[in-house]
């Protein structure tokens, strides 16, 4: 090739080259922009109601430019553990309460404990025991099949430690909901076993006329540490109560989880600006239109044994001492408070300068704790 014909050869290589220099700038930034404060959240499965939290923080958070929540459906609650642990991106995730006891307890994830904070408890899930026709005790379910979801599910987890706790030898199943649902049917398996918070949608569309019904799961609050009594209602599920009838059962806690994110600071700055938008506006989250286990949650609920994420922590103390309660507000709701307990004991009420002068021995009392 001659002399002309390489620097040809290079002029038009480098024009190419300085012609492709502003379209690879231009997609950096589109990279950037599209990925400037996203963070990802995975939940459990549709059949759930994780999906429909995720979706209203996602329209609470979102502002289309610098915030936005990217839900991602996990495989189960172990495997969200692992991922939130492990898995590139996965900043959040929702998860029972007893699903991290008992990872804990197994010491099945590594640093567990140190590695993972939470932002704040969530909602109460409910264990709801769907059964056929002929089955009105749990313990009739003895030596049958129950189907407890994939393996490595919330549900297969609480089943196994309720079944335990009731001294009831069951052999679990471990399809997807959906498919033991056409089994149970079929009569195939004798129950279904599903933990999620009410109403769920798996269960909304059945309407109990081929005989199949939810079962009581009776609470033994010596042995069910983690676990409180529920109830599942006709308002709940119409087509599986009765009218005014109710199902007992129980619940479990689910906690808002933050994977180890300390040496990821663009993360953690992302992780910080949810936390201002959803606590700033969690009141929006208790209008209609939003899921109503909203109503559950209280943004201060402790998770005992874990440590809160600093950033969820800092917003909490700030707005509680911005929020606390005027003089003149707390003497009124003390002074509400004598009326309630002097009527529920009998008493006679009290005159308004007998009230005053229980507050003020009680503001007394008050400044000698503080010292």
């Amino acid at each position: 090739m001659s002399r002309l014909s390489v620097c040809t050869v290079t002029a038009v290589a480098a024009l190419i080259a300085a012609m492709q220099l502003p379209s690879t700038a231009a997609a950096q930034q589109q990279l950037a922009a599209i990925n400037r404060g996203v963070v990802e959240l995975e939940t459990s499965g549709a059949a759930g109601i994780s999906v429909r939290i995720a979706e209203d923080l996602a329209n609470l958070v979102d502002d289309g430019a610098t915030r936005r929540v990217v839900p991602v459906v996990g495989k189960g609650s172990l495997q969200n553990l692992t991922d939130l642990k492990y898995l590139r991106g996965i900043d959040m995730a929702i998860l029972q309460t007893d699903v991290l006891d008992y990872a804990k307890e197994q010491r099945l994830v590594p640093g567990l404990e140190w590695s993972l904070t939470y932002i704040t408890r969530l909602y109460n899930e409910e264990f709801h025991l769907l059964t056929g026709p002929g089955i009105k005790d749990v313990s009739e379910l003895a030596n049958q099949k129950v189907n407890v979801d994939l393996r490595g599910s919330g549900t297969s987890i609480t089943a196994a430690r309720l079944f335990e706790m009731l001294k009831i030898p069951v052999t679990f199943t471990n399809e997807s909901q959906e498919v033991a649902l056409d089994k149970l049917h079929k009569g195939e398996i004798a129950a279904l076993a599903f933990v999620a918070g009410k109403p769920a949608p798996l269960f909304m569309s059945l309407k109990g006329d081929d005989g199949l019904h939810l079962l009581p799961v009776p609470f033994n609050a010596n042995a069910s540490s983690g676990y409180a009594p529920a109830r599942l209602t006709a308002a709940d599920y119409p087509g599986l109560v009765p009218p005014g009838g109710a199902v007992e059962t129980i619940a479990v806690g689910s906690v808002l989880l933050v994977a180890d994110l300390r040496q990821l600071p663009e993360r953690s700055r992302n992780i910080a600006n949810f936390i201002d938008v959803f606590f700033t506006g969690f009141q929006s989250l208790l209008e209609p239109g939003h899921h109503p286990k909203w109503r559950e949650v209280n943004l201060a609920g402790e998770l005992p044994g874990w440590r809160r994420y600093p950033a969820a922590e800092q917003w909490l103390q700030r707005n509680m001492i911005a929020s606390a309660p005027k003089p003149d507000d707390l003497r009124r709701m003390f002074a509400s408070f004598i009326d309630e307990r002097r009527q529920a004991a009998g008493g006679p009420a009290m005159s308004q300068q007998e009230k005053d002068l229980v507050y003020k021995r009680f503001q007394t009392w008050q400044k000698g704790q503080a010292q």
